[in-house]
C-alpha cells in the first residue's frame, strides 16, 4: 500500500465530519462526493486514474458517512453523464430516477467504482438534489445541491494533491422586508 493513502484517507474523512458540523447536516442528510483519482494523485483530472486510490476514498467516505449517519451517493464522471451511486434504499427513499449502468474506472471513475462495490445494494441514478457535496480535484459536483448551496470553506483543505470544495444547502428565503425567519430552519 502506498505509504500516503492513509493520510489521503483522514484527509477526506476530516472534510466529511467538518462538513457535517459546520453545514449543520441532520442524520439522514445525503452527502455526494465527486472525487478524481487523477488529481488526488497529483496528475489530471481523467488522465491518470487510480483504482486503488478510488478504493481508499471510497472506503473513507463511505465510512465517515456511515459513522455520522449520512447518507452517502458518489458521483461519475462525465462519460456516464454524471450519474451517482449510492444505496438502493437511499434512491428509493429520495424517489430519484435509477439507471442501468455499473461503473468503472475507465467510464465512471475509480472512486464511484469502489463505492459499487462497497454499498451492500448499490443503485444508480440520474440525479440528485443532494443536501451537500464534497468536490475533491474539480469534478464540478454542484449540479447535484440543492438549492440554495452555501460555499463552505475549510482552512487546508486538500486530499492528497487535489483542492478540495465543500457546499451544504439551506433553505430558500422568501418574503420581503416584513417577513421574518426562524434560526431553527436552515
Amino acid at each position: 500500500m502506498n505509504p500516503d493513502y492513509p493520510i489521503i484517507f483522514e484527509q477526506l474523512g476530516a472534510c466529511v465530519r467538518y462538513l457535517a458540523e459546520h453545514g449543520k447536516l441532520k442524520t439522514g442528510a445525503t452527502v455526494v462526493l465527486g472525487c478524481s483519482t487523477s488529481e488526488v494523485a497529483g496528475g489530471v483530472i481523467g488522465q491518470n486514474s487510480v483504482p486503488e486510490l478510488g478504493i481508499v476514498l471510497a472506503d473513507a467516505f463511505l465510512d465517515t458517512c456511515r459513522a455520522m449517519g449520512l447518507n452517502a451517493a458518489v458521483q461519475c464522471c462525465e462519460h456516464l453523464n454524471r450519474a451517482l451511486v449510492m444505496e438502493q434504499s437511499t434512491l428509493d427513499k429520495l424517489g430519484l430516477t435509477q439507471v442501468n449502468v455499473h461503473p468503472v474506472p475507465t467510464a465512471g471513475g475509480s472512486t464511484a467504482a469502489a463505492a459499487y462495490d462497497r454499498f451492500t445494494h448499490p443503485a444508480m441514478a440520474m440525479s440528485i438534489q443532494a443536501d451537500a457535496a464534497i468536490d475533491v480535484g474539480d469534478t464540478l459536483v454542484g449540479m447535484h445541491i440543492r438549492p440554495v448551496a452555501v460555499p463552505l470553506r475549510m482552512e487546508n483543505a486538500v486530499v492528497g494533491c487535489a483542492r478540495v470544495v465543500m457546499a451544504y444547502s439551506r433553505f430558500p428565503l422568501i418574503g420581503g422586508a416584513r417577513a421574518q425567519y426562524s434560526d431553527a430552519i436552515r
